[in-house]
């Protein structure tokens, strides 16, 4: 009999390369779920700042609400930044190519740019402009069952933390990359339907503490072991997929094939 696979979390970050967030349940559209990467950071020059260059972007945790349109930074030592986002002009953002964004005005940027002690801008996002979902698909996904093979190849005592790779679900009830004879195949995930394209091949964000954001794990090294090639990206743990059809999904909804 085949094991039931279920959602054990989800992932969502608001705020591009902050900490992620978890909701009991998210409704998944054919862009994602509502919220999701909703902002990002540039510096004075306007480049994408992100976790690849500053890894203590994870101390701070965004809650954001959608239909409210607030947002409240929590920062270490449990400084707090709230308000209603108010939108400026547009600007240019360079994410890889130029973007149309707009900047946000409020007291986030400042308090952010005093913890990365370098000034960067907070900008909204109406459009998935980030990341691979305008690329790719909208939905990631990895199984418990990977983390723990990751576990015994780097030769670690604890569990290896899903969080640092930011995925959207985190699945259980998977053998080590079960995930990957998904590659290709139309898969429910709660009331969802969606179809895995491809791998996610991983950067160097993977080898920092999803807590404090220093290096602790070399899962680069890791994965270049024993499993340096995948199907469509190098050094790929996790798969990524479209929204056939959009759903609920909630923490312990089955997740099959369809």
């Amino acid at each position: 009999m085949t094991p039931t696979a279920r959602v054990r979390r989800i992932s969502i970050a608001p705020v591009k390369s902050l900490r992620v967030v978890h909701p009991g349940e998210v409704l998944l559209s054919q862009s994602g779920v509502a919220g999701d990467r909703r902002f990002f950071l540039t510096d004075a020059s306007g480049r994408l700042y992100n976790g690849k260059r500053d890894g203590r972007l994870v101390q701070v945790r965004p809650d954001w609400d959608e239909a409210s349109r607030r947002l409240r930074l929590t920062f270490p030592g449990g400084a707090v930044v709230d308000g209603a986002v108010e939108l400026g002009d547009e600007v240019t953002a360079e994410l890889g190519t130029p973007v149309t964004t707009r900047r946000v005005h409020g007291p986030w940027a400042a308090a952010l740019s005093e913890l990365l002690g370098a000034t960067v801008a907070l900008n909204w996002a109406d459009e998935p402009l980030v990341d691979r979902r305008s690329r790719d698909g909208s939905v990631t996904l990895v199984s418990t069952g990977s983390l723990e093979r990751l576990r015994a190849e780097a030769g670690a005592d604890e569990a290896v933390d899903g969080r640092r790779f930011r995925m959207l679900f985190e699945v259980e009830g998977l053998d080590a990359h079960g995930e990957d004879e998904w590659l290709g195949r139309r898969v429910r995930v709660g009331t969802a339907l969606v179809t895995i394209s491809g791998d996610v091949g991983r950067c160097v964000v993977t080898t920092r503490d999803p807590e404090t954001g220093s290096g602790d794990l070399d899962t680069l090294r890791v994965l270049a072991g024993y499993r340096r090639e995948g199907v469509t990206e190098p050094l790929p743990f996790g798969v990524y997929g479209s929204v056939l059809k959009p759903g609920r999904v909630r923490v312990g909804d089955d997740v099959a094939p369809a």
